[in-house]
């Protein structure tokens, strides 16, 4: 199985997918900690990528999506984006909306405590 292959498998296969450096119990970048912090804060089950893992995912996931950074958050199959517009959409409200309109479960008292804090 090809390295896109692979990666089309995950992100179909799981409703949301963070491609990250290091896992979510244990991220390795700033910029991996602050999406996979909003995520666990908001309740939201998600498999993550740990890219420095292997190398070829690293750089696959690059050429999949066309965007040249990591961590890579998909939704239902869809690029959403990376760690500017994720934490953009948490708060416009963007990505409640997004998750209630996949049928993604997520915490909406904790995505309002997040505006709240940031407001």
């Amino acid at each position: 199985m090809s390295v896109e292959d692979q990666i089309k498998e995950t992100v179909t296969s799981n409703d949301v997918v963070l491609f990250m450096k290091g896992t979510k119990s244990m991220p390795q970048c700033g910029f991996s900690s602050r999406v996979a912090g909003v995520l666990n804060f908001m309740g939201v089950e998600f498999s993550d990528v740990n890219v420095l893992a292997d190398e070829d995912i690293r750089q696959g996931i690059k050429d999949y999506s066309d965007w040249p950074t990591v961590p890579q958050l998909y939704v239902k199959g869809e690029f959403v984006g990376g760690c500017d517009i994720i934490t953009e959409m948490t708060l416009s409200g963007e990505l409640d909306t997004l998750f209630a309109e996949n049928g993604v479960t997520y915490d909406k008292d904790a995505a309002d405590k997040i505006r709240e804090a940031n407001a």
